[in-house]
């Protein structure tokens, strides 16, 4: 929220970032981030949404914050504080797991015999990805909430509630129930199965810095759509 100066940031980016804008008022930015738009990059190397963000910058060159992240593969939504006072508010509520998520995912494989349930698998991180552990080796506590929306021909359109919010969760969590996520590179069988991964973040509840709540919506891109249509979901 410091003041700096404001990059460059050709008009053909400004339209793109501001087509993603679902919701804005004086607290919250809320985005539709397509599937493949990284939402940071190190060092600010190539095109993110947070370099974007600098299209909503005021003249003294304070701008909207992300207060979480998403996957890159992953579509949906994503929200970016436009105050300092909302984003410690914000990054508090989302700390302490009070801000309520939720996710679609086109699965296949093993599909469970029950129709929901809840995952309660420690994950440790591993470099780039997570793999099950133990909490005495170093994993962190993990939890997902998932109900199945519609089936097919061992194929899923599943709904995922994450209790937490560790790397990879909802990717490694539905990979060790035994139906990873369509198109997922690294827990699933990657592009030989969808030409990118088939998780949507759909929905936000949060409480606003005023005590308003606020729920958000993300319609799922025609990408998506267009997939569980196909699988007959």
């Amino acid at each position: 929220m410091r003041n700096r100066p404001i990059p460059n940031i050709a008009d053909a980016q400004k339209t793109y970032v501001r087509d993603l804008v679902l919701y804005e008022d004086e607290f919250v930015l809320a985005l539709n981030k397509p599937s493949g738009l990284a939402v940071q990059t190190r060092g600010n190397r190539g095109t993110s949404l947070d370099f974007l963000l600098w299209t909503f910058a005021r003249s003294n060159g304070k701008r909207p914050h992300l207060v979480h992240r998403i996957d890159a593969g992953t579509s949906g939504l994503i929200l970016a504080a436009k105050t300092k006072p909302a984003m410690t508010f914000l990054s508090t509520e989302f700390a302490e797991r009070r801000v309520r998520k939720t996710y679609l995912a086109l699965v296949s494989g093993n599909l469970p015999d029950e129709d929901q349930g809840r995952i309660e698998v420690p994950l440790l991180k591993t470099g780039r990805s997570v793999t099950p552990g133990r909490l005495q080796d170093g994993a962190d506590a993990a939890s997902t909430d998932w109900r199945v929306l519609a089936r097919g021909d061992g194929t899923a359109l599943i709904e995922a509630r994450p209790k937490t919010g560790r790397m990879h969760q909802i990717r490694a969590h539905l990979a060790q129930l035994g139906c990873p996520i369509l198109g997922d590179v690294i827990y699933g069988t990657g592009t030989e199965s969808a030409p990118r991964l088939m998780l949507h973040a759909a929905g936000l509840q949060i409480t606003r810095p005023d005590g308003q709540e606020l729920t958000l919506n993300a319609p799922a891109p025609e990408m998506f759509t267009g997939m569980q249509v196909k699988l007959g979901l």
